[in-house]
């Protein structure tokens, strides 16, 4: 942690509205956690399904293929196999988008807060992730 110079202080005085603000930017820093957090578990759940893929693509046609289900395995051809997997990547892609688009907007008002702290408060305030 860095410690201000005497120039680089700021006094202000910090209103309600000011505290308002902080709070809004540190519970937007907080939901973005946790957005790039699930972000991160569904992409890793994206590559684990597109392992697999790759692994059915040298599986015989002919041989069942345990699939799992909850906590149940089903056996099922190689083709519904696929297909279920493809739906589930389909559906992998859309919650994805979802959160990147909740990370975007996420994002714009954390700058649009970043942007009115750091003018009022200048180099005393630390709103860095």
């Amino acid at each position: 942690m860095k410690m201000l110079n005497p120039e680089e202080e700021r006094e202000a005085e910090v209103t309600w509205e000011d505290q308002r603000n902080i709070n809004s930017f540190s519970l937007l820093n907080a939901r973005m956690t946790n957005l790039e957090s699930t972000y991160a578990e569904k992409s890793k759940e994206k590559e684990y399904l597109d392992d697999l893929t790759g692994e059915l693509e040298l599986a015989d046609e002919d041989e069942p293929v345990k699939y799992k289900i909850g906590d149940s395995f089903v056996t099922l051809t190689l083709e519904e196999c696929m297909k279920r997997i493809e739906d589930e990547r389909e559906a992998l892609d859309r919650d994805m988008e979802g959160l990147s688009e909740k990370m975007s907007g996420v994002q714009d008002k954390m700058g649009e807060l970043k942007v009115l702290l750091k003018t009022k408060f200048g180099d005393s305030i630390n709103l860095d992730r």
